[in-house]
């Protein structure tokens, strides 16, 4: 698995969505590099805080926009680890 796969499949990792031989891929992959191993401690840390300031539910509308702003962004391919 190439990094950019890695980096498609971390939300998926993340949330457990992954089929075990994705997931052993991707944990494979992780423990030989370090700036994919450094992006999935970056997305937990930012998962965890994210989850700590979230006093208020946000509505479903806006939960769908912000999740489909960030596919369209992700699918441009921009700044990830090589």
């Amino acid at each position: 698995m190439k990094c950019r796969e890695v980096v498609e499949l971390m939300t998926d990792y993340l949330e457990g969505a992954l089929s075990a031989i994705d997931r052993h891929r991707f944990e494979e992959h992780i423990a030989g590099c370090d700036g994919c191993r450094a992006y999935l401690e970056q997305m937990r840390i930012t998962l965890s805080q994210v989850h700590r300031l979230a006093d208020e539910p946000i509505p479903e509308r806006v939960q769908e926009q912000l999740l489909e702003a960030f596919r369209s962004w992700k699918s441009t391919g921009r700044s990830t680890p090589s």
